[in-house]
């Protein structure tokens, strides 16, 4: 039978009797690449591109899978970065950290998946950021839009008093 790769993680999934022998090879990759989704991945823009595309292999190690995605690169223009297959559904953190080509910019990532909303990431800016996976018409979205944060404390201490809170307040704008 052929391989399954319908999951978030493209991950291979072996079917009842299927693999004798073997399956322990498809399960060692497998448990790989469930840590990669968890690591830090770096992707390069082709100089001055204004899309590109990001994809996360079929039962293969790559950088698309990292839940942190660092994308470098001289750009001349915003960049469209879609993110694929279309049918994935996870979170990933975006960092720009693209540089700019000698024209005007610096410049955005405007990331996409389908045909539905996307969020854009300024330069030297990192967003947390989770795509829908509803193929054609799949959106990305900010992952903390309407964050509610009741108590901050920092270094493990409150805020000694009024003055300090409107400090931080200013601090994280």
């Amino acid at each position: 039978m052929a391989s399954v790769y319908t999951n978030d993680l493209r991950l291979e999934e072996i079917g009842t009797g299927e693999q004798s022998g073997s399956w322990g090879t498809t399960t060692n990759r497998n448990l790989d690449l469930i840590a990669e989704a968890f690591s830090f991945g770096t992707e390069a823009i082709t100089t001055n591109q204004s899309t590109h595309t990001t994809s996360i292999a079929d039962g293969q190690t790559s950088q698309g899978r990292s839940m942190y995605l660092k994308y470098t690169g001289a750009l001349n223009s915003n960049c469209t970065v879609t993110l694929g297959p279309n049918t994935v559904s996870k979170l990933w953190i975006i960092e720009n950290a693209t540089t700019d080509s000698g024209s005007s910019g610096p410049y955005s990532l405007v990331i996409s998946q389908g045909s539905g909303a996307n969020v854009t990431i300024a330069n030297g800016q990192t967003s947390a950021v989770i795509s829908n996976g509803n193929n054609t018409t799949a959106s990305v979205t900010n992952a903390f839009t309407g964050l509610s944060v009741p108590s901050l404390f920092i270094a493990g201490s409150a805020p000694a008093g009024i003055g300090d809170v409107l400090a931080l307040s200013i601090a994280l704008g």
